[in-house]
């Protein structure tokens, strides 16, 4: 069993939401963060155990860190912050919406650069604990049609990666995570925003809970990041390759929602 203290941004659905499972179903204390508060407290019901949920908007950058006294009050030091919470913005460019995507930068990079600041020198003084960042395989492959999301997980990734050589023997580790696509309500939609074809049909595709326990394990063990599906790995080693080919093969994003869509589902939370 863990005795540890984890808090997890974006709780409510998805990967985050297999995390807090991941974790509580072992015996850690999980902090959920979120906005919301009808999932936050269904989820902290179901898993039972010492949990701390705080209803929250990651995106309101200056008041981002609110949570982290009260969650520490409640449950002890933070060992290990996952910051998964994040929007993912799908539309063409030049129609894109200039507003929603500032947004988004603000919530996927600002957002844990913030949180990873203001939990390091606590982390560092204990000489101990773990950032864990959900990155996205858009770092290492941008994707037509992801301008926004392509820079911030580009950025979040670059500052997970250099950040882990810089705390090297602090006893503090981090790790950065490349999901590929995932079965979530996020990964759903956002091969709803694509045009069918062969390439989205063939596309590997995870599942939220085996990702949860890598995500976990990668912690335990000190892995550096963790690439998944498992199958994406190729592209960390052939990044030329593999950006040309989603340039080219990439089917092209639909201009106009599919009838009887919401008119938000180009911009898909799962925070």
């Amino acid at each position: 069993m863990l005795s540890m203290h984890v808090a997890v941004t974006g709780a409510s659905a998805g990967i985050g939401e297999a995390i807090v499972r991941e974790y509580a179903a072992r015996g850690a204390k999980v902090t959920l963060i979120a906005r919301r508060k009808d999932r936050l407290d269904a989820i902290t019901k179901d898993v039972g155990g010492e949990t701390f949920s705080v209803v929250a908007d990651l995106a309101d950058v200056e008041r981002a860190c609110d949570w982290l006294a009260l969650a520490e009050e409640a449950l002890g030091p933070i060992d290990v912050l996952v910051n998964n919470a994040g929007v993912q913005n799908i539309e063409p460019t030049d129609t894109a919406d200039v507003v929603s995507g500032e947004a988004l930068l603000r919530l996927n990079v600002l957002t844990p650069l913030r949180l990873t600041r203001a939990v390091l020198p606590g982390m560092i003084a204990r000489g101990t604990g773990t950032i864990v960042d959900l990155a996205s395989m858009a770092a290492l492959t941008p994707m037509p049609g992801m301008f926004y999301y392509n820079a911030a997980k580009g950025a979040l990734g670059n500052a997970s990666e250099g950040l882990r050589g810089e705390l090297r023997g602090t006893g503090v580790h981090v790790m950065t995570v490349y999901p590929g696509p995932v079965d979530t309500d996020m990964g759903q939609r956002g091969f709803a925003r694509y045009e069918k074809s062969l390439a989205t049909k063939l596309s590997p595709v995870g599942n939220a809970a085996e990702l949860a326990r890598m995500i976990r394990r990668g912690v335990e063990s000190r892995r550096a990041r963790i690439i998944y599906p498992r199958s994406y790995g190729i592209v960390r080693w052939f990044p030329y390759l593999s950006r040309w080919f989603t340039a080219r093969f990439s089917p092209p994003v639909l201009r106009a929602l599919p009838e009887g869509s919401p008119k938000d589902q180009a911009r898909v939370s799962n925070r």
